[in-house]
């Protein structure tokens, strides 16, 4: 078994820190932004120093790849993203490639023997936090192996025209042009050139922190759905008519809500999580009342059973009136629940276990590039304890000895898979 540099790694997390410090503890690295580019360019050169060729594709994917004994074998990628949402920590995705680095390094700097070619590798715009949706490239590049319903909003050209949330005028497209970066489309990741794909990453959540346990043997993403839950009322003044008259489309939805969570938290399934996170609200005027209101409401579990269940109370509300208010129940989007290659989990599990790093079997609840991959070439993931379960903010922390730790799980299965 082999053992990753935690020296290398802290220098790693110290200096890919500085690209985006937003000033207290985080970072703010929009993709393809000028932090991005700083981030990407200490990539390469630090590629470059242990030998490895550098390319990219078209959507700027970045590859870093030391050769292997065989020329004719397929390469074995270790892979996420370095740009982040606003505000965000030093450890949300390129914790995967700061340990996709340190694995090269680590073989590079041992001289370990390894058949297949061993490939770092950037995804480009994964948060989608300034030019929408998220996980775009990957969805770009997988598209062809996606389910029709999640390839659909991934079409090459709306994501070129995707409009920057700054200005609402600035494209991906544009600073796709402008980055540097954009290479040859048949350097994309492929099934014909790719035989499998790795990703670490922090676990997001306080699971392992709690049971502790350093390492995640990830076996799934979970299954989710998103929908939107509407309430149409009217609009009078504030300040002249009757309480008993009034048909308050915000009022109607803190009914449903509370509603909705006694009902979905009567079913008693413990690893159910729903989320509301975003509203909209009309005409939004203190001195109005409101005649249409908006809220989302997000559910994730792995059973798809469990799903329908959550579904069916959901879509209810539109059965029903709220406080004089009509309802509408849409669909946003929804996925099944994506599981990892067995075969490459288990190589996950096995090398935690030689390394005597304590582990347990884990779920993630968000997504991520290795979710679109897995659709294309087998897949896995491995996390890495978050502490507090704090993820998507500045107060994100990961040890730099958990950090190793992954990375070091990720080497010795990527080397157990170069076998195959």
């Amino acid at each position: 078994m082999y053992t990753c540099s935690l020296e290398r790694m802290k220098d790693k997390i110290k200096t890919f820190s500085t690209f985006g410090d937003a000033g207290h503890g985080g970072i703010t690295r929009y993709s393809l932004s000028p932090a991005a580019i700083q981030a990407r360019n200490e990539f390469i050169r630090r590629m470059k120093a242990i030998g490895a060729e550098i390319e990219t594709d078209d959507v700027a994917n970045i590859y870093a790849t030391l050769p292997g004994s065989d020329p004719a074998a397929k390469r074995i990628v270790m892979a996420s993203h370095v740009d982040s949402v606003k505000n965000g920590g030093n450890y949300d995705g390129i914790l995967g490639v700061m340990s996709a680095m340190e694995a090269l390094e680590t073989v590079a700097s041992e001289k370990i023997p390894h058949r297949h070619p061993l490939t770092a590798m950037i995804w480009t715009n994964e948060e989608g936090s300034l030019y929408p949706p998220a996980m775009m490239c990957s969805g770009i590049v997988c598209y062809d192996y996606l389910p029709e319903d999640i390839a659909q909003k991934f079409k090459y050209e709306d994501m070129l025209n995707s409009k920057s949330i700054l200005d609402n005028k600035s494209t991906f497209g544009e600073a796709l042009e402008a980055s540097g970066f954009k290479g040859e489309r048949k350097n994309r990741i492929s099934p014909e050139k790719y035989q499998y794909m790795f990703e670490t990453h922090i676990e997001q959540g306080p699971i392992l922190e709690d049971e502790g346990c350093d390492v995640g043997v990830v076996d799934c993403v979970l299954g989710m759905f998103n929908y939107r839950v509407r309430f149409y009322g009217q609009t009078v003044h504030a300040g002249t008519f009757p309480m008993k008259k009034r048909r308050d489309a915000f009022y109607a939805a803190s009914q449903a809500l509370c509603w909705l969570h006694e009902e979905i938290d009567r079913l008693g399934v413990p690893e159910l999580v729903y989320t509301t996170g975003e509203v909209v609200c009309h005409p939004c005027v203190h001195t109005c009342v409101p005649d249409y209101f908006d809220f989302s409401i997000d559910a994730r579990h792995e059973d798809p059973k469990v799903l329908e269940k959550v579904l069916a109370i959901v879509k209810s509300c539109a059965d029903r009136e709220w406080a004089g208010c009509r309802c509408e129940v849409v669909k946003a989007w929804n996925r099944d629940t994506v599981y990892w290659d067995k075969k490459l989990v288990g190589y996950v599990k096995s090398a935690a276990e030689g390394l005597g790093v304590s582990h347990r079997y884990i779920h993630s609840g968000a997504g991520h590039d290795a979710q679109f991959a897995s659709y294309m070439l087998p897949t896995t993931m491995i996390f890495v304890q978050s502490k507090g379960g704090l993820s998507h903010c500045e107060p994100e922390y990961s040890t730099p000895e958990h950090c190793t730790e992954g990375a070091s799980v990720m080497l010795n299965a990527v080397l157990r898979a170069d076998q195959d």
